[in-house]
Order: structure tokens, then C-alpha cells, then sequence
């Protein structure tokens, strides 16, 4: 059984001895009389408490506190001071300090809040221990991207989650991580080992929507379940609802979710009693619910309570530089589970690979990745392995040029170069506009910056 490891920082040498005769028995103790002292013990120990006296020899309690939260800022601590000093203490716990007490120590009212501090850890610890198998279940911690936008997203989703039930609304193409990013926000929330439900307002039956979302009582359907069923909101009490596709709703459904969000409460489909739920409301779109509200097709005021926190993550033709780290990601996952052995991607496999369109964005290019490694075998994935994609046809670019009669020399061409001159000639067209330039060469303007860069060319 695990033994809670107590550091004692006291220089007074009877209450040193009291103290680890009491505490000894239950724990392992640690014994020093100067703060300074226990800053380097702790730099070589674990452990799980600090009994800290205010007035130490030289560096004072307050300031070894200090140091102590610089080194482990969860470390638990309690102050010990006497009663003249309790200001002091007070202080001492606007820094971080677990709890204090006063002296002369009462053995009792030590033993009650030391194991009260214990018993706090060991929750915390039980707690961590439960999200870290939440994100390794549902791959959570593995979001890949090097991109700005990725990571402002990752570091949006992370603010967010520390609220406890703000509502957010995540937009973007299909296939671009949406469900990822909420349960990123899930997994990071007090909400954690709580229900995560999805339900995907596009794909359910329009005449089903409301009885799916808010369940419905005995008897209100005929062929419906007897005794009545839960709804999606019901199923995720105390957790988090993402209803994704959310512009798909119907109207009708709309003002009913509407009233949800600023109620709290709901009617289920049939029935005269209010419910009440406590979860948090994420909802995920692949279109504009701006431009939906413009259109007529979805409610403003819906929008308004959807749209407290937003997050638009951007599709992965715009972030080419998150397309190798994820196509690595995905080559090694899949290398495991149908026991391959590729070690990297060709460079001509890669250039291929960024210059691909991905319209299915992540989704797209994970599907493809597990495809080579189910189909193919080798070290290296090759342009070859990638054919299916249609990658094989030549860039709108050169296309032209060989349509206007361009022969490949005997003695062959430098690619690269070829390249770097229709580049410079496009931006010598648009007179340095990249925009512009990307329309003459036919790919997307992402395309064209990270090409500039790979050759060095200044527009």
C-alpha cells in the first residue's frame, strides 16, 4: 500500500520530534530545519506534503512557500505559525498554501487536516488518472498540427473548457477535426468522465428530430417504445451535447432548442412536466449559420446564444504545413495495426500529397493514408501508391505548357526549375499580386506561398 511521503520545515527541534513520532506511523516523513534546505530536498524527492513553519533561520516560510509553488505549484502545503502571525498566514494562502495551523499544535486538529489533505490529492490524482484514460480512448490527445489556426483553435478549445458550461460553436468543412476539438473541450473540463453525446441533426429522419433531442413519454407514438424514451439531452446529464450539423434543424426545432438554452428546462415530445438538465451545449456546422441567418434558414436569435464562443478551424488546404505531421501520424498508426513497416514518405510522394486538394480535408487524408498501408508494402510511401487519388495527372501549369508544343529535351529537365520560372513569370503577370498569380498557375494561393518559400523567390 502506498505510503504519503510529509516533509516537516520546522527548526525547532521538539516540535520536530513530535511531530514525525505522531506522523511516522501512517507516513513516511522528511525532517529540515531552513527553508533552504527543503528547497534543495525537493529537488531530489518526491513529495506528496510540506508542514511548513512561517518563521524559519534565514529564508522565512513565506518565501521557501515561494519557491516551493515555483518548483511543484500542486504541491500540497500547510503553514504552521503561531497565533501572532496569522495575517501572515492568510498572505501565505493567496500564494497557494493548502491550509495553516496554529500553535501550539493540537495532535488531533493536525491528524484531521493533514489526512483532509491527503484525501484531497488522492482524489485529484484518481481524477487525472480518469481523463488521462478518457483521452487515450478516444484519442484525444493526439490533435496534430503545426499550423497557427490549428493550434489557436487547440488553444481556444482549452480556455473554453475551463468554463463550465459556456456554449460553443464550432465551424468548418467536413472532415476538418470538429468532433475532436469538442471533446478536446470536454476532455479538459470538469465534465470529463461525464456523457459525451452526439447527435447529428442531418441524418436523422426531420419528423424524428425532436423526439431524438428531447425524448418523448408513454403512449405519444403508436409503434413507439411503451414506456416512453430518453432524449439526447436527458442521456448527457452532466456532460456535453454536441449537436452537430446544427444547421440542418428544423424551425420548429429551432425555437425549442432556443428556449432550452435560455431555460435550462425542456418538455419532452408529449409530455406536460418540465426537465431539467445540467450539460453543456456544443454545436458544429460545415456551413456559415451567418450566412444561413441571411438567408432565412436559420433563426438570428438562435445563432446569438450558439455563438458565445466560436471556433473555425480552417480547412487543410489552407494549413499545408499540418499535411506531412498528420500523414506521419496516420502512417505510423496504421504501420501498428496491419503490422507494416514504412518509415517515411518519398519526397515526390510528399510534394504530391500537399499539392492534393484534400476536399474531404483530415478525414480525406487519413482514409488515403490507411489505404497505402493496407494495400502497399515498403519502406517509403511512393507517388505510385497514390494513383487513386488522381495524382497522377499533370498540374494545370504544365498542362498548358505541353499543350502549347513544349518538348521534353533528350537530355531531360531540372522539375524544380521548371517550376521556379512559370512561378516568377505568374507573379511578373500579376505584377507581384499572389493572388492573382495563383488564378495564372491554376492552384490555391496556400499553394503558391509555400512554393515561394520552398524556392526562396521574393515577389
Amino acid at each position: 500500500m502506498y505510503r504519503y511521503k510529509i516533509m516537516i520545515v520546522d527548526d525547532d527541534k521538539l516540535l520536530q520530534n513530535s511531530l514525525k513520532n505522531v506522523l511516522s506511523e501512517r507516513y513516511d516523513t522528511l525532517v529540515v530545519g531552513r527553508g533552504e534546505d527543503a528547497i534543495e530536498l525537493l529537488r531530489g524527492n518526491s513529495v506528496d506534503l510540506v508542514l511548513l513553519d512561517v518563521r524559519l533561520p534565514g529564508q522565512d516560510g513565506i518565501e521557501t512557500l515561494k519557491q516551493i509553488k515555483a518548483l511543484e505549484r500542486d504541491l500540497l502545503v500547510i503553514m504552521m505559525t503561531a497565533y501572532e502571525d496569522v495575517k501572515t498566514v492568510i498572505t501565505s494562502m493567496k500564494m497557494g498554501a493548502y491550509d495553516y495551523l496554529v500553535k501550539p499544535l493540537e495532535i488531533e486538529e493536525l491528524e484531521i487536516i493533514v489526512e483532509k489533505a491527503l484525501e484531497n490529492l488522492k482524489l485529484k490524482k484518481e481524477v487525472e488518472e480518469l481523463r488521462k484514460n478518457y483521452l487515450k480512448e478516444f484519442n484525444v490527445g493526439n490533435i496534430i498540427g503545426e499550423s497557427p489556426a490549428i493550434k489557436r483553435a487547440i488553444e481556444f478549445a482549452n480556455k473554453v473548457a475551463k468554463s463550465y458550461d459556456t456554449t460553443v460553436l464550432i465551424e468548418g468543412e467536413t472532415g476538418v477535426g470538429k468532433e475532436v476539438i469538442a471533446r478536446t473541450i470536454q476532455s479538459r473540463s470538469a465534465r470529463f468522465n461525464k456523457p459525451f453525446v452526439v447527435i447529428n441533426c442531418g441524418a436523422i429522419s426531420k419528423d424524428l428530430v425532436e423526439s431524438e433531442l428531447f425524448g418523448y413519454e408513454r403512449g405519444t407514438f403508436t409503434g413507439g417504445l411503451q414506456e416512453g424514451k430518453k432524449g439526447k439531452l436527458e442521456m448527457a446529464e452532466g456532460g456535453t451535447l454536441l449537436l452537430d450539423e446544427i444547421s440542418e434543424l428544423l424551425a420548429s426545432s429551432q425555437v425549442k432548442l432556443l428556449r432550452f438554452l435560455e431555460e435550462k428546462e425542456f418538455f419532452p415530445v408529449g409530455g406536460t412536466q418540465k426537465r431539467k438538465v445540467d450539460i453543456r451545449i456544443i454545436a458544429a456546422t460545415n456551413k456559415s449559420l451567418e450566412s444561413a441567418c441571411r438567408a432565412g434558414s436559420f433563426r438570428e436569435d438562435l445563432y446569438y446564444r450558439l455563438n458565445v464562443a466560436k471556433i473555425t478551424i480552417p480547412p487543410l488546404r489552407e494549413r499545408q504545413v499540418d499535411i506531412m505531421p498528420l500523414s506521419l501520424f496516420f502512417m505510423n498508426g496504421f504501420n501498428e495495426k496491419f503490422g507494416k513497416n514504412f518509415r517515411g514518405i518519398s519526397p515526390a510522394a510528399r510534394q504530391l500529397l500537399l499539392d492534393y486538394p484534400w476536399r474531404g480535408n483530415v478525414r480525406e487524408l487519413r482514409n488515403a493514408i490507411e489505404r497505402v498501408i493496407l494495400m502497399e508494402d515498403g519502406k517509403e510511401i511512393q507517388p505510385a501508391h497514390l494513383t487513386f487519388l488522381g495524382l497522377n495527372q499533370p498540374k494545370n501549369g504544365l498542362k498548358v505548357v505541353v499543350e502549347q508544343g513544349m518538348k521534353l529535351p533528350a537530355a531531360g529537365l531540372n522539375l524544380d526549375e521548371l517550376i521556379k520560372g512559370l512561378i516568377i513569370q505568374a507573379l511578373e503577370l500579376s505584377h507581384g499580386n499572389r493572388t492573382r498569380a495563383a488564378r495564372f498557375l491554376g492552384i490555391s494561393r496556400p499553394t503558391l506561398i509555400y512554393r515561394l518559400e520552398k524556392y526562396g523567390i521574393e515577389p
